[in-house]
């Protein structure tokens, strides 16, 4: 089973300072899903741990990556991640959080690893009736 992963548990596991560090830990570390890391996502985080945690942290992480599936936007996807950025405008919704739903609709995901659960909880993704979010 395949889940697509936002920014906020990536973050909150390499910051092991964060209060969402063990929970975050625990659902990265499953083994019930294959997880998915969006390209805007990792661009995401990495501009946080940078910016938070310094240099070091951030060059650990992006080697880190390599044992990841790291996902880009498709041609296609890129419309549709236009079309929830004016859709949910009011959020707003943002282009990294808009990726994780192109994604999890194009390759029929239905679990999300979040801590964002006001933005994933309001989004009607195409194909399905909601989300499934962890942690």
């Amino acid at each position: 089973m395949l889940a697509v992963v936002d920014t906020g548990p990536l973050y909150a596991v390499v910051d092991e300072d964060d209060a969402d560090h063990a929970r975050c830990r625990e659902a990265l570390e499953q083994t019930e899903h294959r997880l998915i890391i969006p390209t805007l996502v990792v661009a995401e985080v990495t501009y946080l741990i940078g910016t938070r945690l310094g240099p070091d942290v951030e060059a650990q992480f992006l080697k880190g990556l390599a044992r990841m599936h790291v996902e880009a936007p498709t041609a296609d996807d890129w419309p549709r991640i236009a079309d929830l950025v004016e859709q949910y405008g009011d959020f707003p919704l943002g282009g990294a959080d808009a990726s994780i739903v192109a994604l999890a609709e194009r390759l029929d995901i239905e679990t999300i690893v979040t801590l964002d659960d006001r933005h994933f909880r309001a989004v009607r993704p195409r194909h399905r009736k909601a989300f499934r979010l962890l942690p």
